[in-house]
């Protein structure tokens, strides 16, 4: 075979091998031309269970995404592991996941004391930690922990707009807070307190925290409820959550009630607290509420119910936290394809914080996602809500707050 011919029969063997084989791309651990590795960790059990329907949904949507044809060629090996909500145990499943399974980067891993216990490790080992199921506001610091990016509103910007409607329309209002007893709840509080500004001293008459490991927190409501307090701002995870409307519903106790976006869900928290008694609870909301009937013509409505027929029929159409899995593994998939074939690590922070105008369906009209190098928070706007007891009523305008430091 003389040269001119082999150089024919390989440039011809080359034109029939798939495109991914050929144009080789750029890749670290858990990147190839076939496959994208990305690890999890969601509590799939423990206090926090309710919150496991996000990374069934996220499993659930990456599916879809494969059967799709994946992204960019490429299809998506979703490993997700149960923490329990446990910080010891998050530590070992994300070694696990970093060092044995090797994946590109961790994705939407919930909860703020477990994502903390793990914030330093995945900065030193330059891994992504990205899109965090969590709103405390240390994950948006790109100064001093480039590896990690938070996705929802973070939550003192959540505190300081109720803190706003509170002084506007409430002006001698007697507020008692139950927070649980970490960055998450501490951040509501700073949140709460920043936005009262000097009014904070006096018109806060009562807090009480809260740990993980309590089997109830009947004993905080009925102490909040004797300091007179005519608002309760309730700080909670689901479980708590839905813990605190009952009692308070059990005391005859009438305060005008906010409860935080993270505990907002009808299925997973309003109907088991009992619904006629979440009816009045003032929350956030930047996702559609899937029980709200206004959206029950939207076009991306439909869609995400079409999604959850298909794949994921056991997932609660109910609840909040579909949409968001269904919302932030959107999210994902965007800063995925804008990675190209540069399937490196810093390629992949690099394309997350360069997300422009991102609308997502079952974001509310008007929120888009925006990242850049300096911006790590990729929602900044809620809008208010009531619950009516059967779903929640939005009122006012979109709103927005700067993060405190």
């Amino acid at each position: 075979m003389n040269r001119r011919t082999a150089l024919a029969l390989l440039t011809a063997a080359s034109l029939s091998l798939p495109a991914a084989a050929v144009a080789a791309g750029k890749y670290d651990d858990g990147a190839s031309d076939t496959e994208i590795k990305i690890g999890n960790t969601n509590p799939y059990s423990g206090p926090a269970s309710a919150y496991g329907q996000i990374g069934k949904t996220i499993a659930a949507y990456f599916n879809k995404v494969n059967e799709e044809g994946g992204i960019n060629g490429r299809k998506i090996n979703f490993v997700s592991l149960d923490d329990g909500y446990s910080p010891p145990k998050t530590k070992e499943q994300f070694r696990k996941l970093v060092e044995s399974e090797k994946v590109l980067a961790i994705f939407q891993s919930l909860g703020t004391p477990t994502n903390s216990a793990v914030h330093a490790y995945m900065n030193r080992e330059k891994v992504p930690q990205l899109f965090v199921a969590t709103g405390a506001t240390k994950w948006g610091d790109p100064e001093n922990f480039p590896w990690t990016m938070g996705w929802q509103p973070n939550y003192q910007t959540e505190g300081r707009i109720y803190a706003a409607y509170i002084k506007k329309n409430m002006p001698n209002a007697k507020i008692a807070i139950l927070y649980q007893n970490d960055d998450y709840g501490k951040d509501y509080v700073k949140g709460m307190k920043d936005g009262l500004g000097s009014m904070a001293g006096k018109m806060i008459v009562a807090e009480e925290s809260y740990e993980t490991t309590e089997p109830t927190i009947d004993s905080q409501i009925i102490k909040l409820k004797s300091s007179g307090a005519d608002v309760f701002f309730n700080v909670t995870t689901p479980k708590f959550a839905a813990q605190a409307i009952r009692k308070i519903a059990e005391l005859g106790w009438k305060p005008t009630h906010f409860l935080n976006n993270v505990s907002n869900s009808v299925g997973s928290v309003m109907n088991p607290a009992g619904a006629d008694n979440g009816v009045g609870i003032i929350s956030t909301f930047y996702t559609k509420d899937p029980t709200d009937p206004q959206w029950k013509d939207d076009a991306a409505y439909k869609t995400w119910s079409a999604f959850m027929d298909k794949y994921y029929p056991d997932g609660d159409k109910k609840s909040s936290f579909t949409v968001y899995g269904y919302s932030v593994a959107q999210t994902m998939v965007q800063a995925l394809k804008q990675c190209g074939d540069d399937l490196t690590r810093a390629n992949l922070m690099k394309q997350a914080a360069s997300i422009k105008d991102l609308e997502l369906g079952m974001l509310l009209p008007g929120i888009k996602v925006n990242t850049g190098p300096k911006d790590f928070f990729p929602i900044e706007q809620m809008q208010l809500a009531k619950f009516n007891g059967t779903s929640w009523e939005l009122f006012g305008e979109i709103l927005s707050g700067e993060a405190g430091s």
